[in-house]
């Protein structure tokens, strides 16, 4: 299971980036393997450093986010002209063929002052080809001019100083395709986690001006026309004014319930963290002790962190009166 998603992961068409992405005809090699470099596919405009869409990407926000080893995160979508997406219900949308998803991972040197710069680690990408998701990771190179398509997972020491004044180092971790498959297989398929309808259901400020991002995303031609009090809305998980529950539950869906799903990688753990399951149906409470001792082992999740979140680990612990 694994080697086809591994494969799905490090081949795509190259008529896919011809059709959609200018000048990739002449960066793609005769194999159809993926671009080489970040750059061949035009998503920036100036400097690359300072992650300005360009292209016809458009920005976009979650509610809660994945925490991966306190990283930021930009997330961007870019949609083959004349297509949108179309939202079926409160969990992942349908997005058509030629989507690209892209995620750039980065830290601020000093949290306390975003003004003196951050350091980009790595983009990845999701296209849509063919009703298949195919993925990439590039590692920004020193420069932070220009990112490279990794072939195997590495580690970089990365250094920054926190909102509490404190120099934080930590060995992040670029994973391999095998290690993006464990997170994102769903039915031996590869699929995106984070952008569900009930994930981007927020208010966000475009322009200046604050709107709910469902809204925006149809005045930006991404979403078909829907009317967003239709869709229910995943709490920011950090935020003290919605209730423990909601913010864990919301916490749990975005961090484990990709893998703790019926088509997900550790399904056969038998616990759900979906936020539409009912809690009497996820086994959190028969499972807790488990749980949190997973979680301050570092081993859940399984991949994509290095260090534990204390401060969900903690909010986790309090609602599970442990």
């Amino acid at each position: 299971m694994n080697r086809i998603i591994t494969l799905a992961i490090l081949v795509v068409s190259g008529a896919l980036a011809a059709k959609y992405l200018p000048g990739a005809r002449a960066a793609a090699n005769d194999g159809g393997i993926l671009l080489p470099r970040l750059s061949d596919y035009h998503i920036f405009t100036g400097d690359p450093a300072a992650l300005v869409p360009g292209n016809g990407f458009q920005l976009y926000e979650l509610a809660t986010g994945l925490f991966t080893d306190f990283a930021e995160k930009q997330r961007l979508i870019k949609l083959p002209v004349g297509e949108t997406v179309t939202a079926t219900g409160d969990g992942l949308p349908e997005f058509p063929d030629g989507t690209m998803l892209v995620k750039t991972f980065y830290y601020f040197n000093d949290k306390r002052n975003v003004s003196k710069g951050k350091r980009l680690i790595e983009t990845r990408l999701l296209l849509k080809n063919k009703g298949q998701w195919l993925g990439a990771t590039y590692v920004w190179n020193a420069g932070q001019t220009d990112a490279v398509l990794a072939t195997g997972g590495s580690n970089t020491s990365v250094t920054w100083i926190d909102e509490q004044a404190n120099t934080r180092t930590i060995a992040y971790h670029i994973p391999a395709a095998r290690d993006c498959a464990s997170c994102h297989n769903s039915g031996n398929s590869l699929m995106p986690v984070g952008p569900k309808i009930r994930n981007l259901n927020r208010n966000v400020v475009r322009n200046n001006k604050t709107m709910n991002q469902l809204q925006y995303l149809q005045e930006a031609g991404v979403l078909h026309a829907v009317n967003p009090d239709r869709f229910s809305k995943l709490p920011d998980w950090k935020n003290a004014a919605s209730s423990l529950p909601e913010r864990v539950r919301a916490y749990l869906d975005v961090n484990c319930a990709h893998c703790h799903s019926d088509k997900g990688s550790c399904a056969r753990s038998g616990v759900r963290f979906g936020w539409e399951v009912p809690f009497e149906n996820t086994r959190i409470s028969a499972k807790q002790n488990r749980i949190i001792h997973l979680m301050e082992k570092g081993t859940m999740p399984r991949t994509g962190t290095t260090t534990v979140d204390t401060e969900g680990l903690s909010l986790i612990k309090q609602y599970l009166q442990l």
